[in-house]
């Protein structure tokens, strides 16, 4: 695939002819909704039948091809170059085949009940692990159970292993109290362990993921403690283990978020971790990109040194979110999809701008009633981003947050990039 921006006066068919294919590839992989509408700034995926690769600021020879997996010699090679310093922006480079990196691809869906179903079957190859969300830890090490028999069902038809997740947190449960109350009491964790057993056995569920949030410092051991007993109990059971962390930077950073989940602990004893990197552009804060790759980075500079990086996955959030302006504390931005995201743009036919420290594209609009809006979201370029970095830095694979957020440019560039396991 080649990556392709709008620019001024640039119209479709010029582009299709440009790359000498046909004009509805592009509309198809892209699931443009008017061919004839194009923004300044918008991201277009081209595809090829060549392995083509766009230069970008800030490219080298070495770098291009480490994240191709291929040798300077042979991208040197292929393209006929003889000083490797001699590149430019956007000048398109041939890649020697290879076979693309295999990696574990998880998504979780709070879309449940029948509308689950459609939501899964249209990206279902694409997937390793379906984690439905979430049951709900009850104080007693009762759960809370969620409409998820059609969701595990079309897991199964499409090769996908269905993961179980709980949760002790919604928007109204503290889950500092329930983590304290249940972490902290032996008959209460036993309780919840044969819940999950039970119910993991009844529903069809191979893994478990526990996304414990909000835990009290003091109660990290005990956080500890839960997880090691969890994973020997269900590993006898022939379940497996996974946990959600948030995105850390150290091992000692302080906040509510972060002090009680212990990435060395949670690295030796759970089969993979997911790591949470989304959300600095959180819907109560102000408006920027909700997963920049700079802050990404930083994660995962540090998740690697105590997490065997054949365990991480890197999570991706696929929605986009919509800030009025000027920013007020307190009043939420409104998280909408890619898809409504560009149909905004279109609407008010606003300039695609693109912050390179953060590889996340945003715009700006005046709504019918006058007021301004800033929506950083994603796009071809910030997704290949994601890719890349997941290249880099050898993980076992990506967690997408979450199922039913259309993105079609996601997939397309998932599945160029590469070989998606089945187990």
């Amino acid at each position: 695939m080649v990556i392709y921006v709008v620019q001024r006066g640039d119209v479709l068919w010029r582009i299709a002819d440009h790359y000498n294919i046909d004009i509805d590839s592009i509309i198809e992989a892209n699931a443009l909704p008017n061919p004839d509408v194009l923004l300044v700034g918008q991201s277009l995926i081209i595809p090829t039948d060549e392995n083509i690769y766009n230069v970008r600021a800030g490219d080298s020879a070495w770098k291009i091809a480490q994240r191709h997996g291929i040798s300077v010699q042979d991208l040197l090679w292929e393209n006929e170059i003889m000083n490797p310093n001699n590149l430019y922006i956007g000048q398109l480079l041939t890649i020697p085949e290879k076979k693309k990196p295999e990696i574990e691809v998880n998504a979780f869906t709070y879309t449940l009940g029948d509308m689950a179903a459609p939501v899964i079957g249209e990206v279902g190859e694409m997937l390793t692990y379906l984690s439905p969300f979430a049951y709900l830890v009850k104080e007693d090490g009762s759960l809370v159970p969620i409409d998820d028999e059609a969701a595990i069902g079309e897991a199964i038809a499409h090769g996908i292993v269905p993961v179980m997740a709980i949760v002790n947190f919604t928007v109204n449960v503290a889950g500092r109290n329930a983590a304290k109350n249940v972490l902290n009491n032996p008959d209460i964790v036993n309780t919840l362990q044969e819940n999950i057993i039970n119910t993991m056995k009844d529903k069809g569920y191979q893994g478990l993921n526990i996304d414990f949030e909000y835990v009290l410092p003091e109660d990290r051991e005990a956080y500890n403690r839960f997880l090691e007993s969890t994973v020997n109990r269900l590993h006898d059971e022939g379940f497996f283990v996974s946990t959600s962390l948030a995105p850390k930077t150290s091992a000692d950073q302080k906040g509510l978020l972060y002090e009680a989940h212990d990435y060395l602990e949670h690295g030796k004893l759970a089969d993979y971790v997911v790591l949470m990197t989304y959300e600095w552009g959180w819907r109560g804060g102000q408006p920027r990109a909700i997963s920049p790759i700079n802050e990404i980075e930083k994660v995962l500079d540090y998740a690697v040194t105590v997490i065997p990086r054949d365990k991480i996955l890197m999570g991706f959030q696929i929605y986009a979110r919509d800030w009025e302006l000027p920013f007020l504390p307190g009043k939420e931005a409104e998280t909408i999809s890619v898809e409504e995201a560009m149909n905004r743009a279109y609407a008010h036919n606003a300039q695609i701008q693109y912050d390179y420290m953060a590889q996340s594209p945003f715009f700006r609009y005046t709504d019918d009633e006058g007021n301004a809006h800033e929506v950083w979201f994603e796009d071809a370029r910030s997704a290949q981003a994601k890719f890349d970095t997941a290249k880099e830095y050898g993980l076992k694979g990506i967690s997408y947050w979450g199922l039913g957020y259309p993105f079609r440019q996601n997939w397309v560039l998932l599945e160029d990039n590469f070989d998606i396991k089945k187990l």
